[in-house]
C-alpha cells in the first residue's frame, strides 16, 4: 500500500532544510535507504542518552528532596529574624512615608480614574438623551414639512421630546449640584437643548393655536359665555386633541421653569416670579386683539373699556377653572391656578393697552393745554380714569376672593402686580409722579373751599372714627377735614402693586397736604400773636385751637403708621411721614412754650411789686400784692384749661409751676431779705394760696414747687435746728428731707432768718 506524502505546509522548516541538504540530486535519492538507517541509529543513541539523563535526574531529585525540608526550615528561621530586624528599624519610616505620600497620591489617582469613568458615563448618557431629543424634534419638523394631518402623531412626538428633555434635565441638575466643575459639559448640553427648544416651543404653540382655530376661538364677545364658549361644546377627537395639546404646552413650560431655576442657582441671581401660563395666554391673546377693535371707538368713554374686559373675565373664569385646572394638575405643573392665570392674563392685556394707547394720550393732552380751564378738564379726566382703574381692580380681586385665593399684599409675591391695572405705574414712575401731583393739586383745591368756612375753625370735632382712645383733643373740625382728604389720597394708592411706589406716592401727594395744614395753622398763630402778643383771651384761644388741631392730627398720623399698610412701606424706606410728624410735634411744642412764656410774662408783671416789697417779711404793717398775680394766673390758666387739650395743658401748667417756683425762690428766698416769725407766716400763707391754684390739677401741688417748699421748710425750723445746718452738710439735709437745695442755698436761707 502506497503512503501519501504529507503536505509541504505541515512539515517543519528544519526538516525541509535537512532534506534540501541531503537530497539534492537523483543519485542522492538512491542513497535514501542508507540515510534512513543512519537516522534510525542516531535516534536509538539519542533515546538511550535521554533515558540515562532521566535516571540521573531522578537520583538528584531524590537526594534534594531528602535535605530540602531541613534547609527550608533553616532559611525560614533566618528570613523571619531578618524580617523582624528590618521591620523594627524601618517600620515607622515606611508607615509615615506611606500615609503621608503614597496613600494620598494613591487616593488621588483612584479618584481621578473614578471621575474620568463617571464623566465618560455621564457624557455618554447625556449625548444619548440629547440625541433622542433632537430625533424627536427632527421627526416633528419632517412631519410638518410633509403636511401630515394626524395631530395624534404630532403630540406623541412632542411628548417623547419632553420626556427626553426632563430626563436630561434631571441628569444636568444632579451634575450641577454634585460636579459644578463640569461647567463645560453642562454648557455644551444646554446649548444643544437651546437649539432643540428653539424649534420645539414655537411648533408646540403653533399646534395649540391651530387647534384653537379649529374650535372657533375666540368666541363672540357680545354674547353670553354659556352658549358660545367653544371649550364647553368641544367633543370627540377635537376634545382629545385639545387636551393633549394643552398638556404638552404645560409640560414644556414646567420643564423650562425647572431648567431656568437650575441655571439661576449658583450664580447669585434673583429667582424671577413664575411666568404666566402659556396655554392661558394663548386663549387671551386673540380675545385681546378682538377687544381692541372696540377700544379704539371708546376713547372718550373709557368706562366701556373696563366694563367689556370685566364682563369677559367674569363670564369665562368659572368655565376656564372647571375645565382646565384638572389638566394643569395632571401636567403636574406647580404654583398655577387657572382661575388666577385667566384673570391675570386679561388684566395684563388691558394694562398693556392702557400703557400704549390711553395714558400717552392723556399726558400729551395734559401737557398741551395752556389755559387754566382746559388743564382743569384734563386733570378731571385723568382722575376719573384713575377712579375707573381702582374700581376695576377691586372687582377683579373680588373674582379671586370668590374662589378662596388670597393675594398677599407684598411685592415679592408677584401676583398682586399681575391682577392690577395700576401696575402700569410700576414701569413708568414718571407717570406716578404726575398722578401724585394731580392728586395733590385737586386735594388742596378742595380744601381751600373748606378753609374759608370759619365755622370749621370753631366747632370741635367728635373723635369717633379717626382715632382710638378716650382723650378729648378739642380740635376744630378743619383738622378732621384735612385728615379725611389725606386719607382719601392715601386710600387711592393702596392698589398700587409696588410697595416703594406707594411710599413715593404718599410723599409726593400726601406730605404736601400735611405741610399745607401746618403752614395754615402757623399763619393763624402768627396773626393772633401779632395783633395782641397773646395778651387777650381771644388770642390765647385761637392758638390753643391750633395746638389742639395739631395734637389731634399728629395722633391720627401716628395711629396710621402702626397699620400694616404703612409698616410694609417702612420696611423698604424709613419713615414715610416721620419728618412731617416731627414737624407737627415741633410746632405744637414751640407754641405750647409760647403760651407758657405769655402767662409767665403776665404773672411776672403782676408779681413784681410784691417781690420788690422786701419790708413785708420783717414789718407787720407792710402788705404785699401777691393776690393780684394769683388772680391773673388763675384766670389765664382757666382759659387754657377750658380750651387747650388735656395732654398739652398738663405740660403747660407744669412748666408754669416750675418757672414760678424758680421766680419765687430766686427773687424772695435768695434776695438777702430778712424773715421774722410774722414774715415766715405771711410767706407760708401766700404759698398756700399759690398751691391751691394748682390743686385743681394735682393732689400735691407743693411737689411741683420743690425749691420754694423746701425753702419755706428751712425758714420754719427752730434756731437750734439751723445751728447744725452748716456743719451737718449733706447729712443734715438728708435728715431734714431737703433734697432740692444745695448747701450754699440752705446757708443763705438760714442767714436770712431772724428769731425773737
Amino acid at each position: 500500500m502506497i503512503e501519501t506524502l504529507p503536505l509541504v505546509s505541515s512539515i517543519h522548516s528544519s526538516v525541509l532544510s535537512f532534506f534540501d541538504s541531503e537530497l539534492r540530486t537523483f543519485d542522492d535519492l538512491q542513497q535514501a535507504p542508507r540515510l534512513i538507517s543512519e537516522l534510525q541509529s542516531d535516534c536509538l543513541l539519542l533515546d538511550q542518552t535521554l533515558t540515562n539523563l532521566n535516571q540521573k535526574l531522578g537520583t538528584c531529585l531524590l537526594s534534594y528532596f531528602t535535605y530540602s525540608d531541613q534547609v527550608g526550615v533553616l532559611f525560614n528561621n533566618i528570613h523571619a529574624k531578618l524580617s523582624s530586624f528590618q521591620y523594627s528599624v524601618s517600620e515607622r519610616e515606611r508607615s509615615e512615608n506611606f500615609l503621608g505620600k503614597e496613600l494620598p497620591e494613591l487616593a488621588r489617582q483612584v479618584a481621578r480614574v473614578e471621575a474620568v469613568r463617571v464623566y465618560a458615563e455621564t457624557a455618554l448618557k447625556l449625548d444619548t438623551l440629547v440625541g433622542d431629543i433632537e430625533d424627536a424634534v427632527s421627526s416633528s419638523v419632517n412631519r410638518n414639512l410633509r403636511k401630515q394631518t394626524s395631530s395624534e402623531n404630532s403630540e406623541e412626538l412632542h411628548f417623547a421630546a419632553i420626556n427626553a428633555l426632563k430626563l436630561a434635565e434631571d441628569v444636568l441638575t444632579n451634575v450641577s449640584r454634585t460636579r459644578p466643575q463640569w461647567s463645560r459639559l453642562i454648557s455644551a448640553v444646554d446649548h444643544r437643548i437651546d437649539r432643540a427648544l428653539a424649534i420645539l416651543r414655537p411648533q408646540t404653540i403653533a399646534d395649540y393655536r391651530s387647534i384653537l382655530t379649529s374650535l372657533n376661538w375666540p368666541p363672540p364677545l357680545s354674547k353670553s359665555a354659556e352658549s358660545t364658549n367653544p371649550l364647553l361644546t368641544m367633543h370627540g377627537d377635537l376634545k382629545h386633541q385639545y387636551r393633549d395639546s394643552f398638556l404638552v404646552l404645560c409640560k414644556l413650560q414646567e420643564f423650562e421653569t425647572q431648567r431656568k431655576f437650575r441655571q439661576v442657582q449658583g450664580h447669585n441671581g434673583n429667582i424671577t416670579p413664575p411666568q404666566p401660563l402659556w396655554a392661558i395666554e394663548e386663549l387671551v391673546n386673540p380675545i385681546s386683539i378682538a377687544s381692541q377693535r372696540h377700544f379704539s371707538k371708546w376713547a372718550e368713554k373709557p368706562e366701556l373699556i373696563f366694563a367689556l374686559v370685566y364682563k369677559i373675565t367674569r363670564d369665562y373664569v368659572d368655565s376656564i377653572d372647571e375645565l382646565l385646572q384638572p389638566l394643569v394638575d395632571q401636567a403636574m405643573i406647580s404654583c398655577y391656578s387657572c382661575r388666577e392665570e385667566w384673570i391675570s392674563a386679561m388684566v395684563t392685556s388691558l394694562t398693556t393697552y392702557i400703557a400704549n394707547e390711553i395714558f400717552p394720550n392723556y399726558i400729551s393732552r395734559f401737557n398741551e393745554e395752556n389755559t387754566t380751564e382746559n388743564r382743569l378738564l384734563a386733570r378731571i379726566s385723568w382722575l376719573n380714569f384713575i377712579d375707573l382703574m381702582i374700581s376695576f381692580d377691586k372687582k377683579v380681586k373680588s373674582l379671586l376672593a370668590q374662589s378662596g385665593i388670597t393675594i398677599l399684599p407684598l411685592e415679592e409675591n408677584g401676583n398682586m402686580r399681575t391682577i392690577s391695572c395700576l401696575s402700569v405705574f410700576c414701569d413708568r414712575p414718571d407717570w406716578l409722579d404726575l398722578w401724585a401731583e394731580i392728586e395733590c393739586i385737586d386735594a388742596i383745591d378742595k380744601l381751600r373751599l373748606e378753609i374759608e368756612d370759619e365755622k370749621k375753625w370753631l366747632t370741635e370735632v367728635k373723635e369717633s372714627g379717626l382715632v382710638l382712645g378716650s382723650e378729648s383733643y378739642g380740635s376744630p373740625v378743619i383738622s378732621s377735614v384735612f385728615l379725611r382728604r389725606l386719607s382719601s389720597v392715601i386710600e387711592r394708592c393702596r392698589s398700587i402693586p409696588c410697595v416703594p411706589l406707594r411710599a413715593r406716592f404718599i410723599r409726593l401727594a400726601g406730605a404736601p397736604i400735611i405741610h399745607y395744614f401746618l403752614d395754615l395753622l402757623l399763619l393763624r398763630c402768627q396773626e393772633a400773636e401779632g395783633l395782641t402778643g397773646l395778651t387777650d383771651d381771644n388770642g390765647l384761644i385761637k392758638v390753643t385751637k391750633c395746638i389742639n388741631a395739631i395734637r389731634y392730627f399728629e395722633s391720627v398720623l401716628k395711629e396710621w403708621c402702626e397699620e400694616v399698610f404703612f409698616i410694609e412701606m417702612e420696611l423698604d424706606s424709613c419713615g414715610i411721614i416721620d419728618d412731617e410728624i416731627v414737624k407737627l410735634e415741633k410746632f405744637r411744642t414751640e407754641w405750647a412754650e409760647k403760651l407758657t412764656i405769655v402767662i409767665l410774662r403776665g404773672f411776672d408783671a403782676c408779681v413784681r411789686d410784691y417781690i420788690k416789697n422786701k419790708k413785708q417779711w420783717i414789718e407787720k404793717n407792710e402788705e404785699g400784692s401777691f393776690i393780684v398775680a394769683l388772680d391773673y394766673l388763675q384766670t389765664k390758666m382757666s382759659v387754657l384749661e377750658v380750651n387747650l387739650n388735656k395732654i398739652d395743658f398738663v405740660g403747660v401748667w407744669r412748666n408754669v409751676a416750675s418757672a414760678i417756683d424758680l421766680i419765687i425762690f430766686g427773687d424772695i428766698f435768695m434776695s438777702c431779705v430778712k424773715f421774722n416769725d410774722g414774715g415766715v407766716e405771711r410767706l407760708a400763707n401766700d404759698l398756700l394760696v399759690l398751691f391751691r391754684v394748682f390743686k385743681a390739677w394735682c393732689l400735691r401741688p407743693e411737689g411741683f414747687f420743690p425749691k420754694s417748699s423746701e425753702g419755706l421748710k428751712v425758714l420754719k425750723m427752730e434756731d437750734k435746728q439751723h445751728r447744725g445746718s452748716v456743719e451737718g452738710g449733706d447729712r443734715w439735709r438728708n435728715l431734714n428731707g431737703i433734697k432740692h437745695l444745695t448747701a450754699t442755698e440752705v446757708e443763705r436761707i438760714v442767714k436770712s432768718r431772724v428769731f425773737g
